[in-house]
């Protein structure tokens, strides 16, 4: 969606702690240039971080939090070297296995340590195991847990998670906080309650933080009325900026191209067939746009065979009865040969000469 001109939120993501230019130039690969950007950048998906699951409970391909004491820390030799750090809770022990550590990593897993981290359980050579978990480790108390689900957000080289979500957070918290920062909110309120739809402030706050029970499903088929809010914003934009641009193009003069009864009923008795009734009334309304002094704006849509090339002559007509050329356009060579002797078979009986 396009950058919207709210207060503070125009400024530049580097206006943000922790975002310097370097930074900047990663967010301005996915068209992140201001803090409102980084609003209508959405999480594509969501992982629930807010409940420890206990070890006895896991399943292997479900990912989990899982929170205990480290148990030990040991370099295992195999086909690969890793890193196996054996964690338990009051249920049950499980490893966690990491194939790229450090010395000072290896370090950090200190027995008895408390320990939280995520990944998702598989089955290993040590029975159920997490490869490469995110972790976090502490000596008396661990953060809290989040209190809504976790987003993951599109990202690109060199843009981490972290990242992306620490400049997030500071754009939230301004929004939640600072009662003068008011996105413009173009719909009007009638609408949304027919509509049932949120405002946009509320359908962007609940995308960017959803609550532990929200529903994913709905989310990940495009369906919860928090997106349809900010879909059905974004299509009336995009139809009210078409329309303005037609209101411009059709206050630019064109001639009228009035009919004469000359060239086009020698046409139709020599075409070899009569026209089809959808092909009248498309030709109708083509010959009354063209009697207007403004430009006509239309799209002819049909089925292969279903004559849009002799509306096209006919429209050619129209325009060298009155004094004019006319061009037909072909989207390849080969159908522009084939136009070519198909109009010159029209055409070239009327005197209408052809290039």
């Amino acid at each position: 969606m396009p950058s919207r001109n709210a207060e503070d939120f125009t400024q530049a993501l580097t206006t943000l702690k922790g975002v310097g230019p370097s930074l900047a130039e990663k967010f301005g690969r996915l068209h992140i240039h201001h803090c409102v950007d980084l609003l209508f950048h959405l999480p594509h998906r969501y992982e629930d971080r807010t409940r420890i699951t206990p070890i006895a409970h896991l399943l292997p391909h479900h990912p989990a939090v899982i929170q205990g004491k480290v148990v030990s820390a040991e370099v295992a030799l195999g086909r690969k070297r890793s890193l196996l750090c054996r964690i338990k809770d009051h249920s049950g022990i499980i490893a966690l296995r990491f194939y790229y550590f450090t010395s000072a990593q290896k370090n950090q897993f200190v027995p008895g340590k408390d320990i939280r981290c995520y990944g998702e359980v598989r089955q290993g050579c040590t029975g159920l195991e997490i490869y490469h978990p995110e972790y976090e480790l502490g000596e008396n108390k661990l953060q809290a847990l989040p209190q809504t689900l976790t987003p993951i957000y599109p990202a690109t080289e060199g843009l981490t998670q972290q990242r992306i979500k620490n400049a997030m957070a500071q754009v939230l918290t301004l929004l939640k906080q600072n009662a003068s920062i008011i996105l413009p909110d173009y719909l009007p309120t009638k609408i949304c309650q027919q509509h049932k739809l949120p405002s946009l402030k509320d359908a962007l706050l609940y995308l960017h933080e959803p609550p532990p029970d929200a529903k994913l499903d709905q989310i990940a088929e495009k369906q919860h009325p928090c997106q349809q809010r900010l879909a059905f914003e974004e299509l009336i934009g995009h139809s009210l900026s078409l329309l303005n641009l037609r209101q411009q193009l059709r206050s630019h003069p064109a001639p009228a191209f009035c009919a004469i009864e000359g060239v086009m009923p020698v046409f139709l008795q020599q075409l070899g067939f009569e026209l089809t009734r959808a092909q009248k009334r498309v030709w109708e309304e083509i010959s009354q746009d063209l009697a207007q002094e403004a430009p006509m704006l239309r799209l002819v849509q049909g089925d292969v065979g279903s004559g849009k090339t002799v509306i096209a002559a006919l429209a050619a007509i129209r325009a060298i009865e009155s004094g004019y050329q006319a061009a037909i356009m072909a989207p390849t060579e080969i159908l522009a040969e084939q136009h070519l002797i198909t109009f010159s078979a029209w055409l070239e009986p009327l005197n209408i000469k052809l290039g």
